[in-house]
């Protein structure tokens, strides 16, 4: 007895555009899904993409209309094309799964040769869940707020090209922390923290460490070194000095900054859920992506 398309469980595809080839994996995807009983639809701006490639049949919805009616949705693409869509789906609780078509994969982790029995035993119950946290942002002016997002990986507050150091007044909880003259400043969620916070000398917090990194972007002073703060801070970073300052989003949204704007940074009401198969491990993870299993001799041992 078929099962009727309103009681078909959804899965939604999101697909990084501009991927040569990736309409052949999208379209065995496709398959293997609608042949396993459920109902493939796929976000509306990947329809476009993959109606321009010739793929036919393609159902469109909403990012809203996916957080209302999907199970789950399937990202296909790198780390940036699931930042993008788990920020807007984070208020919906619908899981996401990566597969991974980019060069890092630390959250889309899923080889595009092993999507389909990963995700056969995923949507058979044989699934690792885990929950990541975002960091949401207001920009204050004149005791306005005039922009509000949300991030995955970091809230960075940076100089443009060109410009000299910004001199930031940070406060945390109340607490004057420190002024700080730099190139910039990153707060970070654990998931960030293999992202652009490591590269400026961030420490590495697991998943489940409940903390914000904040990173000091080439700071004039040695001495400003990054700290871990408790999860459930409020941070204040006022703009002091400088000129062509703004702050980003996972580098995805961006807003410009005025002297004596305040970005107030908390943590957000929503999490994001990732379903990783059956013997997935964060470790193995940073020992892949971070070459931590290389080793310095043939051999396979230190000397």
């Amino acid at each position: 007895m078929s099962v009727s398309p309103e009681k078909q469980k959804i899965i939604a595809l999101v697909v990084r555009q501009n991927t040569p080839g990736i309409e052949e994996p999208a379209r065995r995807l496709t398959q293997f899904l609608s042949g396993a009983g459920y109902r493939v639809v796929f976000e509306a701006d990947t329809a476009a993409y993959l109606d321009t490639l010739g793929i036919d049949g393609i159902e469109a919805m909403s990012v809203a209309e996916i957080g209302e009616q999907g199970s789950y949705a399937v990202v296909m693409g790198g780390d940036g094309t699931m930042l993008g869509i788990a920020r807007q789906l984070a208020r919906y609780e619908i899981p996401l799964i990566g597969i991974n078509s980019g060069r890092l994969g630390f959250i889309t982790d899923i080889p595009l040769e092993r999507m389909v029995p990963a995700l056969h035993e995923i949507l058979q119950g044989q699934a690792r869940a885990e929950e990541r946290t975002l960091l949401e942002a207001r920009v204050v002016r004149d005791g306005a707020e005039i922009f509000c997002s949300v991030a995955f990986n970091d809230v960075v507050v940076a100089r443009g090209t060109g410009a000299g150091m910004v001199e930031l007044k940070l406060t945390v909880d109340g607490e004057f922390m420190y002024n700080q003259r730099a190139d910039g400043l990153i707060v970070s969620t654990p998931t960030g923290s293999t992202a652009y916070a490591l590269s400026a000398g961030g420490p590495l917090l697991h998943p489940r460490v409940r903390g914000i990194v904040l990173v000091p972007i080439a700071p004039h002073a040695l001495s400003n070194r990054p700290i871990v703060v408790p999860e459930s801070s409020e941070i204040v970073v006022e703009l002091v000095a400088g000129r062509d300052i703004s702050v980003n989003f996972d580098m995805q949204t961006f807003t410009s900054l005025q002297l004596g704007d305040r970005i107030v940074i908390s943590r957000s009401p929503h999490t994001v859920t990732f379903l990783h198969p059956q013997g997935w491990s964060y470790y193995h993870t940073l020992r892949e992506k971070l070459h931590w299993n290389e080793y310095p001799t043939n051999e396979g041992k230190l000397t």
